[in-house]
């Protein structure tokens, strides 16, 4: 076999846990092949380069070898090579702080100096560290 459909082939090196959420990204534009947008019944070959949407981050695989079968994780590497950069997949982990603002119910409209108040708080977190 010199050929596989991309979805099947998404499927079985991992990439996504079902053929239909492999099926539904390739119909929603997330699966590029050499830079073009695949449908699902897309012919991968080896040495074929992938672009998968998940989220934020942009992952990139080499096709090695072509299969339609799934397979254990500890076998994929043989089949697809993972191109993706440590900066694409450090945009999965989001921000651990998280700031929820919550005004009473019928508290109305903010004041100039809610406003104030808010925006010194919001300067005074330090999120970068």
């Amino acid at each position: 076999m010199d050929s596989t459909r991309i979805d099947k082939y998404l499927w079985a090196i991992r990439v996504f846990k079902t053929r239909s959420d492999a099926t539904d990204a390739c119909n929603g534009n997330k699966v590029k092949v050499a830079g073009v947008n695949a449908k699902p019944s897309k012919a991968v070959k080896a040495g074929d380069v992938l672009e998968i949407r998940k989220g934020s981050a942009l992952f990139t695989y080499r096709v090695l070898k072509v299969t339609e079968s799934r397979m254990g994780a500890q076998l994929v590497p043989e089949f697809a090579e993972d191109l993706t950069p440590d900066s694409e997949r450090a945009k999965l982990h989001a921000p651990k702080e998280t700031v929820v603002l919550q005004r009473d119910r019928g508290a109305g409209r903010p004041t100039k100096r809610d406003r104030r108040q808010l925006e010194e708080m919001m300067d005074s977190l330090d999120f970068d560290n």
